[in-house]
């Protein structure tokens, strides 16, 4: 009972995360590309979490943890935006919707694998299951057309791996180190391997609004998305849930991604005024049914 507070600070971390397909989208049709994008939400948030906690001279890491910043930094960060945002390009939004929410089953198999005593609790299963349905539901939103994109379906179980581990991994550092540390150097080595490809495309791209900086600056619907994506979704989000993964654990805190297409639907039928069926409706409550049973301890 002592921690309720720590399962709504993980409830708004998802409400946010729900909400940022549309920031993205609005900052696509300016121009940006999915690199541009990444890279300068994760350069804002650096700056921020600069501001809130100057890094202090006594913080040494060793290597090797240097080493597990750098896996973070890939799995929390660049490699898996740019997954996720190429599997958005390829293949539909619903399909990559439904293969990423399978997030949490993919960290309970990954800590199975890492830790053979770690067990896959009976409530986890019949949670997954109906939140799963739930989330079929919502991301078709009445539809019955399926397309099948094998590389961007691939792409979207990749970023669903990443996640996996990325929470594997931060639990191994949470004892360490605390969580502005984890999130500075998280935000850190994704800006910095996502450099190469940012440059890339930059170079090859003329006509993005990065070229001209009064587009970039001074145009209010892109400078509003990339503060909220910058800010909320990155700086404040991602402390939050790594705080979240340090007090419930990778596998319990995974959970809450069933809610993320939830949020998005919601999001998309409020601002982009898309269609709101009954099915969508029902997936919602099997989705809160099913992750309600998943958090119970039985």
């Amino acid at each position: 009972m002592k921690d309720k507070w720590i399962y709504a600070m993980a409830l708004v971390c998802v409400i946010i995360w729900g909400t940022t397909f549309v920031s993205t989208k609005i900052l696509i049709n300016n121009g940006l590309t999915p690199s541009e994008i990444f890279f300068m939400r994760f350069v804002l948030a650096y700056i921020g979490l600069l501001f809130m906690a100057p890094p202090k001279l006594s913080s040494k890491v060793n290597w090797k943890d240097e080493g597990l910043f750098l896996i973070i930094g890939l799995t929390g960060g660049s490699l898996y935006f740019l997954a996720e945002n190429t599997a958005l390009q390829l293949s539909q939004t619903s399909n990559v919707s439904l293969l990423v929410a399978t997030t949490p089953i993919l960290t309970a198999l990954v800590m199975r694998v890492a830790d053979k005593t770690a067990k896959i609790r009976k409530n986890l299963i019949i949670g997954a299951s109906i939140a799963l349905t739930g989330v079929a539901l919502v991301v078709f939103n009445g539809q019955t057309v399926l397309k099948i994109s094998p590389l961007g379906d691939f792409l979207a179980i990749f970023a669903s791996f990443l996640w996996a581990i990325y929470g594997l991994v931060i639990k191994k550092l949470d004892d360490k180190y605390s969580t502005f540390i984890i999130t500075r150097k998280v935000f850190f080595y994704g800006i910095l391997t996502i450099l190469p490809v940012f440059l890339w495309e930059l170079g090859r791209s003329q006509g993005s609004p990065l070229h001209n900086p009064q587009t970039a600056i001074f145009n209010a619907e892109v400078l509003f998305n990339l503060l909220y994506l910058g800010i909320a979704a990155s700086l404040i989000c991602y402390l939050i849930w790594n705080k979240v993964v340090e007090k419930l654990g990778a596998v319990k805190s995974s959970n809450f991604i069933y809610i993320v297409p939830l949020t998005s639907l919601i999001t998309a039928a409020i601002v982009l005024h898309e269609t709101l069926t009954p099915i969508a409706l029902l997936g919602a409550a099997f989705i809160l049914v099913g992750v309600y049973l998943s958090e119970k301890n039985w």
